[in-house]
């Protein structure tokens, strides 16, 4: 064992023994692993300091606003309430297909997965 190794081992002891870890959040629970296969190995770290400091990407960020207009659309009794978050939804729409490449039909598979797995009879959503 590394020197180094060592003094953490010990100092890790001596904190478990005068009772330091007792009372930490989740003690006892099982720890929560995130799927971090998809981010190249060098970006990961990265990812991780944007992700714990609640930093989004722009276009995220207005995708979050999107859904939320619609979840919030869908809910809405006032017709005259609903015709304007609804402009906003197709600004946001709008907004968000000029930032991408490509057609966000192309990208979202929003619209047509639950279609095609309809079609070809699949029970899995």
């Amino acid at each position: 064992m590394d020197f180094f190794q060592r003094i953490a081992e010990n100092r890790i002891l001596k904190a478990i023994e005068a009772g330091l870890f007792d009372n930490l959040e989740g003690k006892g629970l099982p720890l929560k692993f995130e799927d971090e296969s998809h981010i190249p190995p060098e970006l990961r770290m990265a990812y991780k300091i944007l992700k714990n400091a609640d930093c989004l990407p722009p276009e995220l960020e207005l995708r979050q606003e999107v859904v939320r207009l619609q979840d919030l659309v869908a809910s809405m009794p006032d017709t005259a309430e609903k015709l304007k978050q609804m402009r906003r939804l197709n600004f946001y729409v709008m907004k968000l297909q000029m930032m991408r490449p490509l057609s966000a039909q192309l990208l979202e598979h929003d619209l047509y997965t639950p279609k095609i797995l309809d079609r070809l009879g699949s029970d899995r959503r």
